[in-house]
């Protein structure tokens, strides 16, 4: 990063801290929020430019980069049951997941779902043509 981006990080963190404390207005941390989110953005594809460049001379940087893209979170975190328990086991989680989400399965479709349409009741079709 250079020294400039850097500096933007710096003044969002500062506007959030006035923020919190309220010695600074929603709308002016917002804009420098926006300011700094829009050089960040100007800088990622030079960033990634110079890694896939520089990839024959410097192998552990670009792997580095690509790891770090790739890091995905596997555990969700302690669910609450309604009645107010704490469930922290995967297969309690699950079926406290399973009860909360809406089942998607042909039992639970509506009676009055619309039927495919085949080659021979499409409209436009012609009946008796054969190919």
């Amino acid at each position: 990063m250079n020294k400039e981006l850097l500096e933007k990080f710096r003044l969002k963190n500062e506007a959030h801290r006035g923020w919190k404390q309220e010695q600074a207005a929603w709308e002016e941390y917002r804009e420098i929020v926006q300011a700094a989110r829009d050089q960040v953005g100007k800088a990622q594809p030079l960033i990634e430019l110079n890694l896939a460049r520089d990839i024959k001379g410097n192998k552990k940087s670009f792997y580095r980069y690509v790891s770090h893209k790739r890091k995905t979170r596997e555990n969700e975190g302690p669910l609450w049951k309604e009645t107010a328990d704490l469930v922290t086991q995967d297969m309690e989680k699950a079926e406290v997941l399973n009860d909360f989400l809406p089942q998607s399965s042909p039992e639970s479709a509506p009676a009055t779902s619309p039927k495919p349409q085949t080659a021979k009741t499409r409209p436009g079709r012609m009946k008796n043509h054969t190919l």
